[in-house]
């Protein structure tokens, strides 16, 4: 018991002390903000890999510590009020708005003037700021609903409540998929159809594979970052094929032709349907491994006492880093499928391969990156070896 509180004491001051520095930074920063530099792939890239590195661990620890420490358990008593059936959504709500503020100066800091330093933002900090409030009511809104539903299969089934935690994961995770792109993407960005020669180009190609239905659209995505993306959404009749006004006004048509024929990859692949089948088998281990590793005393009281359920998410979050690797072979499996699908699609792999050069360059992405990082990091192959697998004769992707 001595150890666990000298390391939860470790970890939330190590916590508390980087959320100030960040805070001493963030101020500076507002009040006089740091130039420009030259851009730099490297510099950016081992920035970002450390800060991947520095988020996870503080994540989990900062986690844990909440879940055993003071500050969770004055906000678990300060729910014990409030009607049963409601404390997890009061609980988990309280804990995600406080942890929105709490780290406002770090995401101010680690998102916004980076970014700016390296020329891949326009964006105001007004705006910024106004982004990153949505986002933090979203995701308390939605906080509040998983935490109300997590709640009642856990009062219902005390004993079971993983099974009935596991069924109910299933279409949450469809629901997800629709609709985020139809009502949640628009209260960041404006949508409008793709006219054009390249309207027709993409048509014709989305045609070939049975979604020439879909919507094709043009996002505003300068509004936050100068870095192009595209992406396919959708479930069902639902789909939408949307482009980022960054990828349009800087890439050619052929080579935007192939980064579409890369998302309709996972599309037409059901990679969709994949990643909501490992999400659900996912949830059902880590839901399994949570119950078991809970000590018999608390089971009980997890039907009243939602910080005991905090504890239970601190599990599955460790327990999710030690499949880190396994979760992003799995996604970097899809994308050299995808980059198959492309180059079967539309024949022109120095397309492909000048579309990927344009990525790197533009959105000054770390081409190779040290293995450990793609192995516990990367949802995608480096793009120095996707771009090599599109030089090779033949054309075709290879692992």
């Amino acid at each position: 018991m001595k150890v666990r509180k000298v390391l939860l004491g470790i970890g939330a001051g190590l916590g508390a002390g980087y959320l100030a520095v960040r805070a001493i930074q963030a101020a500076r920063e507002w009040a006089q903000p740091t130039a420009a530099r030259e851009k730099d792939a490297g510099a950016y890239g081992r920035i970002r890999r450390t800060l991947d590195v520095v988020e996870t661990v503080r994540g989990a620890a900062g986690l844990a510590a909440f879940s055993y420490g003071s500050l969770g358990a004055r906000i678990d008593r300060a729910t014990q009020p409030v009607p049963v059936w409601l404390r997890p959504a009061a609980f988990f709500t309280s804990m995600s708005l406080a942890s929105a503020i709490a780290e406002l100066p770090a995401a101010f800091v680690q998102d916004y003037t980076l970014e700016r330093r390296f020329g891949l933002s326009d964006q105001s900090r007004e705006a910024w700021l106004a982004d990153y409030a949505k986002g933090a009511a979203i995701e308390a809104l939605f906080t509040a609903f998983v935490a109300t539903l997590f709640g009642a299969a856990v009062r219902r089934a005390p004993k079971t409540w993983p099974l009935l935690a596991s069924l109910g994961a299933l279409p949450l995770l469809v629901a997800g998929n629709l609709i985020v792109p139809l009502y949640v993407l628009p209260l960041f960005n404006s949508f409008e159809p793709v006219t054009g020669s390249l309207e027709r180009r993409l048509r014709k190609l989305a045609t070939r594979f049975g979604v020439g239905d879909a919507e094709i659209l043009r996002m505003d995505m300068s509004r936050q970052t100068r870095k192009a993306n595209a992406f396919v959404t959708g479930i069902g009749r639902t789909h939408r094929i949307v482009l980022g006004d960054t990828l349009i006004d800087a890439f050619e048509e052929d080579e935007i032709e192939f980064v579409v024929a890369h998302e309709l990859g996972h599309y037409v692949s059901k990679d969709t349907w994949r990643l909501i089948g490992i999400g659900e088998l996912l949830a059902a281990s880590l839901f399994v491994i949570a119950n078991a590793a809970t000590p018999h005393r608390e089971r009980e009281d997890l039907r009243e006492r939602p910080l005991l359920i905090a504890r239970l998410y601190a599990t599955m979050l460790l327990a999710t880093q030690a499949l880190r690797p396994l979760l992003f072979a799995f996604s970097r499996s899809r994308e050299w499928a995808a980059d198959r699908f492309a180059m079967d699609a539309t024949c022109d792999a120095p397309a492909g391969a000048a579309a990927f050069r344009r990525l790197r360059d533009q959105n000054l992405a770390d081409a190779d990156p040290p293995g450990w990082y793609e192995m516990f990091f990367s949802s995608h192959p480096s793009l120095k070896n996707r771009i090599e697998a599109l030089q090779n004769t033949d054309g075709a992707p290879t692992k």
